[in-house]
């Protein structure tokens, strides 16, 4: 995966177990690296110590969005090796160390760059996203994917389509970095609920990319909104708790299917 570089930020994705994505990120004017999220294995933090060696050196920060082992289950391995000092929700504590929690409405400092913490609860009940207003970018975790959402496997559709209502309401050009490769089977979803011009073209992306053995990570927000079935369809209802329920009817229809 190619190293994106996004005005003060670099950020070198990496791919960790059969379809988890991180990001290492780079502040260009402090020199200061975080890593968002961690792998849970000791090969695969043992490949991702390798990767942040190779390509910055240090490590200053790990950024958790969640609990789940895939996201936070290397911090033990990466702090003893670079000392990093660990941030993210409370629930993180649960299964792996951390230093500082995050919830929604701090910020957090990369140098000189600022990340907006966004409460994303749904997933699990603190998912928390990271937001760069400047960079037009926020690295979401589970919230969201390429034409999907994450599982509710602790919140309820009410609280989790109140932290995608906060995503939408970011500038449309926003840069969402998700933490997972599911786009191919969200696509089989979505295409099932009925195909126009617009999943149309979503689909061609993400087959295209696919078959070039490259990411749908990082997709537009405002692509999203106008294809992922989790976002257009409860829009086009007018009453918030109305959509709310269409949410979940998505969300309970994707689980089954």
């Amino acid at each position: 995966m190619s190293e994106i570089r996004v005005m003060s930020l670099q950020i070198h994705p990496f791919p960790a177990r059969t379809d988890n994505y991180g990001f290492l990120i780079r502040d260009a004017l402090s020199g200061r690296v975080a890593c968002i999220d961690t792998p849970d294995t000791t090969p695969e933090a043992t490949g991702l110590i390798a990767v942040i060696e190779n390509s910055f050196g240090k490590l200053d920060y790990i950024l958790n969005t969640h609990w789940h082992p895939d996201h936070a289950g290397g911090n033990a391995a990466l702090k003893a090796r670079f000392g990093a000092e660990i941030f993210g929700p409370s629930e993180v504590a649960r299964v792996a160390p951390l230093d500082q929690f995050l919830s929604g409405g701090d910020q957090f400092r990369l140098g000189e760059t600022v990340f907006d913490i966004i409460d994303l609860g749904g997933h699990t009940l603190g998912h928390i996203g990271y937001v760069s207003t400047d960079n037009k970018l926020a690295f979401i975790g589970d919230c969201l994917f390429p034409l999907g959402c994450g599982r509710l496997f602790e919140g309820t559709p009410e609280q989790m389509w109140q932290s995608l209502t906060r995503l939408m309401a970011l500038d449309p050009d926003t840069q969402l970095y998700c933490a997972h490769e599911y786009a191919l089977s969200n696509l089989k979803f979505a295409e099932s609920l009925g195909v126009d011009a617009v999943l149309n073209v979503a689909g061609d992306r993400i087959r295209n990319l696919r078959a070039a053995g490259q990411p749908t990570v990082p997709t537009r927000l405002g692509d999203e909104i106008a294809a992922n079935p989790f976002l257009r369809f409860p829009l086009l209802e007018n009453d918030p708790a109305r959509q709310a329920q269409r949410f979940g009817e998505l969300r309970a229809a994707k689980d089954n299917f």
